[in-house]
């Protein structure tokens, strides 16, 4: 069986976007489905929910992958080993970045993939040149690698090192500490809000 779209984008479009819905919202959340179909399907809904809140906050509500806010030089003092602040100078050696890459890896997709390693790994595991150029680190930007990244990162650790399966189990439901999954508690109580919204959305066809 697969998600009944009609049931949960009539109540996504209620719950959550104040009655209506874009047509690039709409194109983003099917990708997102679409990917779950394919990879996930048998696996814990609520892990579904929890990852469709996530990327609603994250895209600040667009549901389209995209670049993180900043230009470059933020981007430089955020992820370049040669930063001018030393605690993110510090970070950036310890990511083993090279120089240059602060305006190269930053933040992207759904959930904001940033430094070099996380590329690699993720280009690696999709068979996709990731790190090559700039051009190559955008293909992150692209809604269908975007969702199988986040929900290949949230699923096992590659992000924070925290999973899905370490806050939604048999035993364990925990909407709010799940967002140590992406960023610590960095607004965990709207996010599981969102989360639980998208979780009431989910429904079956039983044709």
């Amino acid at each position: 069986m697969g998600i009944n779209r009609k049931f949960f984008f009539d109540q996504c479009r209620q719950t959550l976007f104040t009655g209506k819905l874009s047509q690039g919202q709409v194109d983003g959340l099917s990708f997102i489905l679409n990917v779950w179909e394919k990879s996930h399907a048998k696996k814990d809904d609520r892990w579904l929910a929890y990852a469709l809140g996530t990327a609603f906050h994250e895209t600040q509500f667009t549901m389209q992958p995209i670049r993180e806010f900043g230009g470059k030089d933020y981007f430089f003092r955020m992820y370049d080993p040669a930063s001018s602040v030393p605690r993110r100078a510090a970070i950036a050696r310890s990511m083993g970045a090279q120089l240059g890459d602060g305006v190269m890896f930053y933040g992207r997709g759904y959930v904001q993939l940033t430094w070099r390693a996380n590329y690699a790994k993720m280009g690696k595991a999709f068979g996709v040149d990731l790190i090559s150029s700039a051009a190559a680190a955008d293909q992150v930007l692209q809604a269908e690698l975007a969702a199988r990244i986040m929900f290949k990162g949230m699923e096992e650790g590659s992000f924070t090192t925290k999973k899905f399966s370490d806050y939604f189990n048999a035993t364990t439901e925990n909407w709010k500490n799940a967002r140590r999954i992406i960023n610590g508690n960095d607004c965990d109580e709207m996010i599981a809000v969102y989360a639980k919204k998208f979780y009431a959305a989910i429904g079956y066809t039983t044709g």
